[in-house]
């Protein structure tokens, strides 16, 4: 399979030990989790984690569906998404590029992979094609309107000055998904912890101040966006 579009995600590729540490701390009530079940619920059924990294969520699905599979395209996460959990069967493959068969899954999960409109319909083509009749595929994605998350977002070179998030919820629409608003949160056990996965996924200058301003904050508030496209 050829793979030579893929781009490694500069977060998880780029320290994976880290990622595990922020993966741990958001979301510790289980908000999004419970907006993805409700939205597309997966017991008993045939769950596809699409991005899936180092196969951090693959054993709570495994603990839920009748076959968990993980879809990764980064050689340097594949073996720590298949040493993950033995219930789940990990591939190397990418959105464009799913491994499986036409209408082989019933729910698809895309976890902030590749799903960043507009460049993203090769991969929504990809994901329809392996969902079953009556299936969905769920993309979470960062909420740049609400929540401290969305604050530093709006800082970064690329962020929306006008009306953020708007072009994407846009996209979407037009692909006749349903949008769900997630407020939750990061939470962190230590410090130091907390800082260096706001200097993991924020440049310094962006980062710093933000810390310093809030120097007692052991996680801050983060909004998340669920878009699910039916079948």
């Amino acid at each position: 399979m050829d793979l030579s579009d893929f781009r490694p995600a500069p977060n998880q590729g780029g320290n994976p030990a880290l990622y595990e540490v922020e993966n741990r701390a958001l979301d510790p009530r289980g908000l999004v989790l419970d907006a993805m079940r409700t939205s597309a619920p997966w017991a008993g059924r045939t769950l596809l984690d699409l991005g899936c990294g180092s196969g951090f969520w693959l054993p709570g699905y495994a603990g839920e569906a009748a076959a968990t599979i993980g879809v990764e395209p980064d050689p340097a996460l594949l073996p720590l998404a298949r040493e993950r959990d033995p219930r789940a069967r990990v591939l190397a493959g990418s959105a464009e590029h799913i491994p499986l068969p036409d209408a082989s899954v019933d729910v698809v999960h895309a976890r902030f992979a590749y799903f960043f409109p507009p460049a993203c319909e090769p991969g929504l083509t990809e994901a329809l094609r392996v969902l079953r009749p009556g299936g969905a595929l769920v993309v979470v994605d960062n909420d740049q309107r609400a929540g401290q998350f969305a604050e530093l977002l709006a800082q970064l070179p690329w962020a929306e000055k006008r009306d953020p998030g708007r072009a994407t919820d846009d996209w979407w629409a037009r692909r006749g998904a349903e949008r769900t608003e997630v407020m939750s949160e990061w939470r962190f056990d230590t410090r130091a912890d907390f800082e260096a996965v706001l200097r993991l996924e924020f440049p310094a200058e962006v980062a710093d101040p933000w810390l310093t301003a809030h120097p007692e904050a052991l996680g801050l508030s983060y909004g998340y966006l669920l878009f699910t496209v039916r079948r």
